[in-house]
């Protein structure tokens, strides 16, 4: 087994299909992070929750999209919704560490995909081809105290806290800890 990125599957899941990103996904991808206003706060995107989240011109945001969809740094799945058909978030392994075999993971669901355990579909599905097929050690992660539902999906799918940077996040004028978890191969049970 070897980490190779360039490899972009199609996982399949009762409520879920994993898909390759392309980069005609980025006007949908843009439309539901502006649609949302959870998404910016519960990622540490913004400092107020009143804030607009951060957004580039579509044809950037295409050409990176672009660019993900045939990248060997990182593994872009797009996160369709069985039931609709439609695109609701995506799921990324990126920040491959060959000597250690390890990445991190990250994920964002917008509000069409929450609460049918669609999340946490998707984040079983690309960690166990992250140990089953790419022959990773170990998937890390972070997520911030303001996101409980998000890592109430972590603790579910196996990841473990391994520590808490103590106010990592200024938010709404308060300081907010982030929370490091990872899951490893030799606790993996899909």
């Amino acid at each position: 087994m070897t980490t190779d990125f360039t490899a972009k599957p199609t996982l399949k899941g009762d409520l879920v299909t994993l898909r390759p990103i392309r980069a005609e996904d980025a006007e949908l991808v843009d439309a539901i992070i502006r649609g949302d206003d959870e998404i910016a706060r519960l990622t540490g995107s913004v400092h107020s929750s009143t804030d607009e989240p951060m957004t580039l011109p579509l044809d950037e945001l295409r050409e990176i999209y672009g660019r993900w969809a045939v990248a060997d740094d990182r593994l872009v799945l797009g996160v369709v919704d069985n039931a609709s058909g439609g695109l609701v978030g995506e799921v990324v392994l990126a920040g491959w560490d060959e000597g250690n075999r390890s990445c991190f993971f990250r994920t964002f669901v917008g509000a069409a995909g929450r609460g049918r355990g669609l999340g946490t579909e998707a984040t079983r599905l690309v960690v166990d081809h992250g140990f089953r097929v790419l022959g990773l050690h170990r998937i890390t992660l972070e997520v911030y105290d303001v996101n409980p539902r998000a890592r109430h999906v972590y603790e579910k799918v196996g990841f473990v806290h391994e520590g808490t940077g103590r106010e990592a996040l200024l938010l709404d004028g308060e300081w907010i800890d982030v929370h490091y978890m990872a899951v490893l191969e030799s606790d993996w049970v899909s």
